[in-house]
């Protein structure tokens, strides 16, 4: 039989990215919607794609990091003031926090890719602690 933490806090469902509706991520969205999780993680990936690609050093991965670690602070903003405490869990399921939990990734990419590893390492643990499942679905 399974436990319960009756302490635990609800799972974090987030309402909709402010982002979300644009059809991709520009320079001109993000000024339109700078809250918005979603489209930092998407700028952050397209500049990691592009220098995966380009076989990029660690000093090409400064933009996709600066992106990532904008989107990461505008998840965190997002998640606290919708009650997370900084802890509990974050299903990658609801649609409304993938964006979060991508921007987070988005970051721990970048971290490795400069070679931050503790930093990889904890936002992994992050993600694990939100929902184990976007490890797998994000980092692996």
């Amino acid at each position: 039989m399974e436990m319960k933490d009756m302490l635990a806090p609800a799972p974090i469902k987030l309402p909709a990215d402010p982002g979300a509706t644009a059809s991709e991520s520009t320079a001109a969205n993000l000024c339109a919607h700078p809250d918005s999780p979603v489209l930092w993680a998407q700028m952050a990936e397209k500049e990691l794609a592009t220098q995966r690609a380009a076989n990029g050093s660690a000093a090409d991965f400064i933009t996709a990091y600066a992106f990532a670690r904008t989107g990461y602070h505008r998840s965190l903003d997002r998640l606290r003031g919708n009650g997370w405490k900084g802890w509990g869990p974050v299903p990658f399921d609801h649609e409304p926090n993938q964006g979060v939990l991508r921007a987070i990734a988005a970051l721990a990419h970048c971290a490795k890719a400069i070679g931050e590893d503790a930093e990889y390492d904890r936002l992994r643990q992050m993600l694990s602690d939100a929902d184990p499942a976007a490890v797998s679905q994000l980092l692996d």
